[in-house]
């Protein structure tokens, strides 16, 4: 099994005429995808990526003509939102926004509209969703994941990356991979993703990795506390200089609360496997596996 998409996700890309949008819906499409549409205002009746996807002016039109479930957002950060927007009066289950750069504000709009219509929104400034062999959603490596038990959720893009990749050598494979981003108002949250992957029978281990500012690996740990299945965490930025600015959005310290230490306490009440770099991630989840 799989959480959030697989083999039957319909997913069309919004932005796909652009260089970003055509570049990554080739690799999604080579990794075996279901693109089944893309929308461009004003390029509706055209084909992309070699004649191999139509194209539609409007969200609503491309998935009344496909039946799409799932949109990836590729389109600059003033239009992003609108588009976000489009997206949810269309319908569409599951909504991918890759886009960086997206005001606060505006963030805050979008995602409270997507949840008060029951859809899922992923981002915004995130690499995506991959169930691995199934689905690849978004501007991850596909060719380093394999398949396997272990669930993966984080909210630094870089750091997903590094994990699989660490894991893969490993012997590790992996179900689904979701990077929720890093910005301060995340549609999707680590709360959001880690009982999807409780109730997954394939996934038998969890690696959660977060990063400074915020409050949501402490969280996470509330429910962490109840969950049956191992959880293995990494915390990145335990090094980082006091006043130091970091690279994300969401990476904000307010007193005690979203400091790395504050994260890692809470993890290990919890009872998560702690590591304190990257490198220790595969043998944490080995024991996890073991135990």
């Amino acid at each position: 099994m799989s959480i959030l998409v697989d083999k039957n996700t319909k997913l069309i890309v919004q932005g796909i005429t652009g260089r970003e949008g055509e570049f990554h819906t080739r690799q999604m499409l080579d990794y075996g995808t279901n693109v089944v549409g893309g929308v461009t205002p004003g390029k509706g009746g055209q084909n992309a990526i070699d004649d191999r996807v139509p194209v539609f002016d409007t969200v609503k039109q491309a998935r009344k003509a496909t039946g799409a479930n799932a949109t990836c957002i590729f389109v600059p950060a003033k239009f992003a939102p609108d588009a976000v927007l489009e997206a949810a009066d269309a319908g569409i289950e599951t909504i991918i926004c890759i886009t960086e750069g997206i005001a606060i504000h505006e963030e805050m709009v979008f995602a409270n509209v997507v949840k008060l219509k029951g859809l899922r929104l992923i981002g915004p400034n995130c690499p995506g969703i991959l169930t691995v062999g199934k689905c690849k959603i978004g501007i991850m490596p596909g060719n380093i994941f394999k398949p396997g038990p272990v669930g993966l959720v984080s909210r630094s893009g870089t750091l997903t990356y590094e994990a699989v990749d660490l894991l893969t050598r490993s012997g590790l494979g992996q179900t689904t991979c979701v990077g929720v981003g890093g910005d301060p108002f995340p549609g999707t949250r680590f709360i959001d993703v880690l009982p999807l992957f409780e109730a997954d029978p394939e996934t038998e281990v969890v690696v959660m990795c977060g990063e400074v500012g915020g409050s949501d690996e402490e969280i996470a740990a509330e429910f962490i506390k109840t969950m049956t299945k191992p959880v293995v965490g990494f915390i990145a930025g335990l090094t980082a200089p006091p006043g130091k600015r970091m690279g994300h959005a969401g990476a904000i310290i307010s007193g005690t609360s979203g400091s790395p230490q504050a994260k890692v306490e809470a993890l290990k009440a919890a009872g998560v496997r702690v590591a304190e770099t990257p490198s220790q991630i595969p043998d944490l989840v080995k024991a996890a596996l073991r135990a």
